[in-house]
């Protein structure tokens, strides 16, 4: 894995690391995103969908129009966000409530 930023998220009874890549959190500058909408996206996400390999899409609806799209991977039980970006809901969006996975529910 290349190297990151690993983030800390504390949940009663559960702290979550994520690693966020370097492509990532450029990524997250190129689209002006947050560190807390992309933590809002992979741990509360409006669906979840198999990417390629053994990647997952997690999708979360901002601003109407545009969602963000965080793609992430396993290394081993630590969740990896490999890149994110901002398109149009109405390109991606499949109506919510499919979960391919949930980060909070593993471990």
């Amino acid at each position: 894995m290349c190297g990151g930023k690993a983030v800390q998220h504390k949940r009663p009874g559960k702290r979550i690391s994520i690693l966020f890549l370097h492509h990532a959190l450029e990524r997250m500058q190129k689209w002006s995103l947050s560190e807390e909408q992309v933590l809002e996206t992979l741990l509360f996400p409006e669906e979840v969908v198999t990417g390629h390999g053994k990647r997952y899409i997690a999708h979360r609806r901002y601003e109407g129009s545009h969602l963000v799209r965080a793609i992430y991977e396993y290394d081993g039980s630590t969740p990896v966000l490999v890149t994110v970006y901002f398109p149009y809901a109405e390109r991606y969006f499949q109506g919510g409530e499919v979960f391919e996975d949930k980060i909070l529910e593993r471990g």
